[in-house]
């Protein structure tokens, strides 16, 4: 039943265009999928719910994140840091868009925290952003494009799995091929992401926008622009000393569950945050990062179901099935069917063994090099993840930049990613695997 994926996907994504909310729309696409393909509604709610366990570790870690990021805001560090970066930054914008993509860019690779980053450094940064009137449209642009460009294209942290994901899965369907050659065939829609984000920061999001005329929505704002002299102190001292062992620790272990919970248990141990303030510390993490977490556990049921359903294999099947002997259109068809399933299953890593298995044997059939099928497997992964409601790629730009409810995960987020980034990995993709 290889429409139960598209028809899902679809639904997934016009429900999250017309404000439904992304959790909602996520659990009715995939009763959807599972209704479509033939299967029992207790059947298709058992498979969910046994699913959603697939995400627990990451759902769990965002929760601790969300306390880690409380209790540092809570010492005041982060004044010294926005105080900064205003005296440095005052009046340029765009520059400011282009350091958050840098330090975004850090978070993949050489200090591999992925978006655990975000709650910390972006909410006590949004007085600024209003201040300085930069359209946070663009910020959001700049934190997917470092979530996600480095590990498309740099073989370091979080691009060393990636890129070896794509090794490996190669190499398990018949196809040898070195890391080097991945990397190589990855710097091709990474430059589309280059791309994509110069047109955003330059062009597209370069105009002011005032945020004052904006409502809130969902929470009131309690963040304000301190202006009082910043002055460090011994809980800021405690502070670093947590930051430094929580990174340590995921470092170390891997686990980013275990650095959180490091850092945060750190915090109230070295009193750079009493313990009395602990369950305000939690309940405010819980209430910052908690709707991240659950819809990560959904995305995993979301993708147990349409890996049951069989639909995945079945649209793969179906478009090899029409394809010609024209290149473009093998490579174009095999790209398509690639943004849909990320754009579902919300994860590129977990997308690339589903597609390796599938594509190894249509494109080398059709002549593709092992280079192009590499290209094909990572872009065909890659895209979907920005501009996808269920990716933490869009999910952690927004939990940062919506701390005074001011933004729009959908409109503001993804819409924005998929369109700067999807339509120019797929031209970049597509133009490699049929040049390579």
């Amino acid at each position: 039943m290889a429409i139960a994926v598209i028809i899902s996907v679809i639904l997934m994504s016009v429900l999250s265009l017309l404000k439904v909310n992304v959790l909602l729309a996520i659990i009715i696409s995939a009763m959807s999928a599972g209704l479509i393909a033939g299967l029992p509604f207790t059947e298709i709610v058992s498979i969910f719910t046994s699913n959603m366990g697939g995400s627990a570790n990451t759902a769990l870690s965002y929760v601790l994140l969300g306390g880690f990021a409380i209790a540092i805001s809570l010492t005041g560090i982060t004044k010294g840091l926005v105080q900064g970066l205003r005296s440095v930054m005052s009046g340029q914008r765009v520059a400011l868009m282009v350091l958050i993509a840098l330090i975004a860019s850090l978070s993949q690779n050489v200090v591999p925290v992925h978006i655990a980053f975000i709650p910390i450094l972006i909410p006590p940064l949004l007085a600024l952003f209003d201040r300085m009137q930069i359209d946070r449209r663009g910020v959001a642009t700049a934190l997917t494009f470092g979530l996600k460009a480095p590990y498309i294209t740099l073989p370091f942290g979080f691009g060393l799995i990636f890129q070896g994901i794509v090794r490996d899965n190669m190499a398990e369907n018949g196809i040898d091929i070195t890391l080097g050659s991945v990397t190589q065939a990855m710097i091709v829609p990474g430059s589309g992401m280059l791309l994509g984000l110069i047109i955003a920061l330059a062009i597209t999001y370069r105009k002011k926008r005032d945020y004052s005329q904006i409502e809130p929505k969902g929470q009131p704002s309690d963040i304000e622009d301190d202006d009082t002299p910043f002055k460090f102190e011994l809980k800021h001292a405690m502070t670093i000393i947590a930051i430094l062992a929580a990174l340590g620790v995921q470092f170390v272990t891997e686990e980013m569950v275990l650095g959180a919970l490091t850092g945060l248990v750190l915090m109230f141990l070295l009193v750079a945050v009493p313990y009395r303030q602990i369950e305000n510390v939690m309940s405010r993490g819980i209430s910052m990062m908690g709707m991240i977490a659950f819809i990560m556990l959904a995305a995993s049921g979301f993708a147990g179901v349409l890996e049951e359903t069989g639909s995945v294999e079945a649209l793969v099947d179906a478009s090899s099935g029409m394809l010609e002997g024209n290149p473009w259109i093998i490579a174009t068809v095999l790209l398509l069917v690639g943004l849909f399933i990320t754009m579902g299953i919300g994860t590129s890593f977990g997308t690339i063994p589903i597609l390796a298995v599938l594509y190894v044997p249509i494109a080398t059939a059709a002549g593709f090099s092992p280079l192009a099928i590499a290209v094909l497997i990572g872009t065909a992964g890659a895209l979907g993840d920005a501009g996808s409601p269920a990716s933490d790629s869009t999910l952690g730009p927004t939990a940062g930049l919506n701390m005074d409810g001011k933004h729009d995960h959908i409109w503001d987020t993804c819409v924005p990613t998929f369109l700067h980034f999807n339509i120019p990995i797929f031209i970049f993709g597509l133009i490699g695997a049929v040049m390579l």
